[in-house]
């Protein structure tokens, strides 16, 4: 049996990489997209996600994460957790709970601590800096605060055929206190049934919550689209509406796999970097273009 793993964002090679020699070592999808996502997450570099993230306009680092069972079409989540290490394992954890399985703020927190997951300060010395700077430049120059909406979102496929999906970010740096893009959103950012396939989604929350791209993503491939025709049909027909009836479409960018380790990836932006290992492809960096409505994908590294 195949199996695949497909990211959003080159700063998830490292997870990727980790995930993917799980899988062919026979490990879940469910336990390759956590370990892959924490990686991440771990990071202090990759500044959109976990420890490190770039704070809220409190300077405060709020985190979303997501997760879901394809097969039991499970979901975890949890938004504007602050100070806890890795929000994705809350994420799955949250998943086997019948009830209550979305958690915001003090109630994500609350659950975290009484199921023993780890208390961290998410803040790094780095991050303050940039936020001081920014905010001065904001009183100085009348800048826009909003930048850096990057979310770490992965789809994967173990050799049993189960699949699953995650998204982690802290969001839009110096976000108001409180806000939640679309990361955590089912359907929204991130969808996945075992018996068609997955997709995620990055980019500008509050435009890609307008729509259900992941899962019409899916619906599309269940309707016989190969994945990378449903995300390029799905991202422009989406893109075309939110201009058609706002004026403008934020930046949306999505990944894709089904369940024969297929996979795609579109956007509406100049260029974003996404990564895929599959059994017949080791961990690789792809570049995907914008080009009049159509993705144009190039192998990195």
């Amino acid at each position: 049996m195949k199996w695949g793993i497909i990211a959003t964002w080159e700063m998830a090679l490292e997870g990727i990489a980790k995930g993917s020699n799980g899988l062919n070592k026979g490990a879940s999808s469910a336990d390759a997209v956590e370990e892959a996502i924490k990686m991440v997450e771990d990071n202090p570099k990759y500044r959109s996600v976990g420890y490190g993230g770039l704070p809220n306009e409190d300077c405060e680092v709020e985190m979303d994460a997501a997760f879901m069972d394809g097969d039991t079409l499970s979901i975890g989540a949890v938004a504007g957790i602050r100070n806890f290490k890795n929000p994705i394992s809350i994420a799955r954890k949250l998943s086997f709970e019948r009830f209550n399985c979305f958690l915001v703020g003090f109630g994500a927190e609350k659950y975290a601590l009484a199921n023993g997951f780890e208390e961290k300060n998410m803040l790094t010395e780095e991050s303050i800096g940039i936020y001081d700077e920014k905010k001065k430049k904001i009183i100085e120059e009348g800048l826009s605060p909003y930048e850096g909406h990057d979310t770490v979102g992965m789809v994967s496929l173990d050799v049993d055929g189960e699949m699953c999906a995650g998204t982690s970010t802290s969001g839009l740096f110096m976000k108001k206190k409180g806000r939640v893009g679309d990361s955590p959103i089912p359907g929204s950012g991130f969808y996945v049934d075992d018996n068609i396939g997955g997709a995620v989604a990055t980019g500008l929350g509050e435009d890609i919550m307008k729509g259900c791209i992941s899962y019409e993503i899916v619906r599309l491939m269940g309707e016989g689209h190969n994945p990378q025709e449903a995300a390029e049909k799905a991202v422009e027909k989406f893109n075309d509406k939110l201009i058609k009836r706002r004026g403008k479409a934020g930046d949306i960018s999505v990944v894709c796999m089904n369940n024969k380790g297929q996979w795609g990836a579109a956007t509406n932006i100049e260029e974003f970097s996404f990564v895929v290992a599959t059994n017949d492809l080791k961990p690789t960096v792809y570049l995907a273009r914008n080009n009049n409505g159509r993705t144009e994908i190039e192998l990195i590294r």
